[in-house]
């Protein structure tokens, strides 16, 4: 929800190409219009969805984005489409966009919020064909790609039909069988924390290389200097969890919005592919 212009195209050997970072400034500003905004999920108030933002200028830009933190928007802070909103904007519509044109908003903003569950699974997956081990199973994450790649790119009322939640059924146990099998060349016990409640924990300098930690709540858990190399964090729960000093990289399926979440320092170690946000 960030006004700021990223740039991020995943080209990393053997991953399918496709743009999955924001580009504001190719976008109509929908994820300040499309998706509402809620006091418990960090806005200072209260949004419906389709309701512009009333700090979106006219050029859908931010007006207020050097200081979303401090005047109460860490939601827009911790937010990324994965690059759904351009894509929806410049190739689903033209360019076109529902300020010049408001009678398109009843068909952008729900395509909108569709691809950018796509997108997200896009994200997974060109990591998955990226780090399986050359074979079938990173063929299988390729066709995955390029099927839900495909789908995204549909016309917007084909894309208001797909079912996402049936999308992420199909595409959870290829990513776990990626995680398993890039895991198991991790050394150590890899603990599995699937799913665990772990929300303020002291966990300072622990070693979880090569953890599972699917949908774990670490919120504010206390992770400096602990060891995060090749662990699973797809959906893990890291608002305000303590990274200084960790190392992430080689980690599974982190994207940028948990990243965002978290407070680190310049000794926090994170994959490639992601950015050390500001605040750190």
């Amino acid at each position: 929800m960030s006004a700021g212009t990223t740039e991020d195209v995943v080209d990393v050997k053997s991953a399918p190409v496709r743009e999955l970072r924001a580009d504001c400034a190719r976008c109509a500003g929908l994820c300040c219009v499309a998706l509402p905004f809620q006091s418990a999920s960090g806005f200072p108030a209260d949004k419906e969805a389709g309701q512009p933002c009333h700090h979106l200028d006219t050029s859908s830009r931010c007006r207020i984005h050097a200081e979303l933190r401090p005047r109460g928007f860490t939601g827009c802070t911790v937010f990324d489409c994965f690059g759904a909103g351009q894509r929806i904007t410049q190739e689903s519509f033209g360019g076109r966009t529902w300020r010049d044109e408001p009678a398109l908003a009843r068909r952008m903003f729900p395509a909108f919020a569709v691809a950018r569950h796509l997108h997200e699974m896009l994200w997974y997956l060109a990591e998955a064909t990226e780090r399986a081990p050359v074979g079938e199973l990173r063929e299988e994450s390729r066709r995955a790609f390029d099927r839900i790649d495909a789908l995204a790119g549909s016309e917007p009322e084909s894309l208001l039909a797909v079912d996402v939640d049936a999308e992420r059924r199909d595409v959870g146990p290829l990513l776990s069988r990626v995680s398993d099998a890039v895991r198991a060349a991790v050394p150590g016990p890899r603990p599995d924390h699937t799913y665990a409640d772990l929300a303020g924990r002291r966990m300072r300098r622990a070693d979880l290389r090569g953890a599972t930690l699917r949908g774990a709540l670490l919120i504010a858990a206390d992770l400096r200097e602990a060891d995060l190399r090749g662990a699973d964090l797809l959906g893990t729960d890291l608002r305000d969890a303590n990274l200084s000093g960790a190392d992430l990289s080689g980690c599974l399926f982190l994207t940028q919005p948990q990243v965002n979440s978290a407070v680190g320092d310049a000794r926090t170690r994170l994959p490639e592919r992601l950015e050390r946000p500001d605040n750190w």
